[in-house]
């Protein structure tokens, strides 16, 4: 059976997600707005692998994922390998919040990718952006989480497959 969920829908459980995952995990509150990360960044990954045919990124400046990792820590210096390990393990924890999310409008299990992490802005091939949501904090760092979905799909929906 096939179900889909629009992408309104989809738009608004990233959104909660984003920001309560956030802000519960490293005690930063995100506001949606137009600051788009700046050229020092980083980038997370995941494919969703059952279930759903799309993949999710999140784009950050470094700087503001080391104070999301600082807090988490409760240490002032984190290491560039804490970084990532933090960085994957929040993203991780953001993406089980969607998938149980959309489990709940789909009735459709999702499983996804151990998260990749990337130095600098990283885009999967053969897929496109379908949209991207964007954040800042009160320093103004950005954070963009993108929703791609392979490049052959035209529809405005998300396909689902049970």
């Amino acid at each position: 059976m096939n179900t889909a969920m629009s992408k309104e829908e989809l738009e608004k459980i990233l959104d909660q997600a984003v920001q309560d995952v956030t802000e519960r995990t490293a005690g930063v509150r995100l506001h949606q707005g137009n600051h788009s990360p700046g050229e020092d960044l980083c980038t997370v990954q995941i494919t969703f692998d059952k279930g759903f045919h799309t993949s999710l990124t999140l784009c950050a400046d470094t700087g503001l994922l080391y104070r999301m990792a600082s807090n988490s820590f409760h240490e002032e210096s984190v290491s560039p390998e804490d970084l990532e390990e933090f960085s994957k393990e929040y993203f991780n924890v953001l993406c089980g919040r969607i998938a149980v999310s959309m489990f709940r409008v789909t009735q459709v299990p999702a499983h996804f990718s151990p998260p990749t992490f990337y130095r600098g802005r990283y885009e999967p091939e053969g897929r496109e952006i379908q949209f991207m949501l964007t954040y800042s904090d009160e320093y103004s760092g950005g954070v963009q989480i993108i929703h791609h979905v392979p490049c052959s799909d035209e529809d405005e929906s998300i396909s689902v497959e049970a």
